[in-house]
């Protein structure tokens, strides 16, 4: 008995540690936004993630969100969502090709070490910068001049444009834990991690629509049946 509430305490202590550190940090992390593509291009206004995340924000009483991707051919630009202004920040692989696959030892390394500095650059509003510093300044800057006040809403896109959208966790994950890892440490990134793939379970409206037809609407998309321009 003694022992058991040792390690109920031990976790008391670690989620006050975890709630108190975000409080007082840039971010409110939420989770993954979405399983699979509805529309493309990935985000803009009147898209059905974008109003869902408009109202995530809302929930939140913040004026902006953030949702981090991994880079494609967008330009990834802000845009107003009603009242609510939606930031976009993608990541760039420097040296590394595109892959829609897991590589499991990268994961765990990245897990446990942390992603080294180097091997990124990001991309906001067509912009390129070089490090995460002058990226988040960027969104920064842009959450304060639409009267953000507090912490920002933050998603990861999650779509996956083939295979298992469950165990996959899609468009964004890796700049997502990187953010929380940077600003939070690892330990409160773990947590944020976990809970934020669990959060569209709870969350998105279109959840069961999307992974019952998560075949269908990849085959949709890499066949450019999912074009909204």
């Amino acid at each position: 008995m003694r022992k058991f509430m040792i390690f109920i305490a031990i976790i008391a202590v670690y989620l006050i540690h975890v709630h108190y550190v975000v409080a007082n940090g840039p971010f409110i992390p939420l989770g993954r936004l979405a399983f699979v593509k509805l529309a493309n291009p990935d985000m803009y206004p009147g898209h059905p993630h974008s109003k869902v995340l408009a109202e995530y924000a809302k929930k939140y009483g913040s004026k902006c969100a953030l949702v981090v991707h991994y880079c494609g051919g967008s330009n990834y630009r802000h845009y107003m969502e009603g009242d609510v202004l939606i930031i976009q920040l993608a990541y760039i692989e420097k040296n590394k090709p595109y892959t829609t696959t897991i590589n499991w030892s990268e994961v765990w390394r990245e897990g446990i070490y942390g992603i080294p500095d180097n091997e990124w650059e990001y991309k906001a509003d067509g912009k390129v910068f070089k490090n995460l510093d002058d990226a988040l300044s960027y969104v920064e800057e842009l959450a304060k001049r639409n009267g953000q006040k507090g912490p920002i809403p933050l998603v990861y896109h999650g779509t996956v444009r083939e295979g298992n959208v469950i165990i996959n966790q899609g468009c964004g994950f890796p700049l997502y834990y990187y953010l929380l890892r940077k600003e939070y440490g690892p330990l409160v990134a773990y947590y944020y991690v976990i809970k934020g793939i669990l959060f569209p379970y709870f969350n998105l409206p279109y959840r069961d629509f999307e992974i019952r037809n998560a075949p269908l609407l990849q085959f949709y998309y890499t066949n450019n049946m999912l074009n909204y321009e």
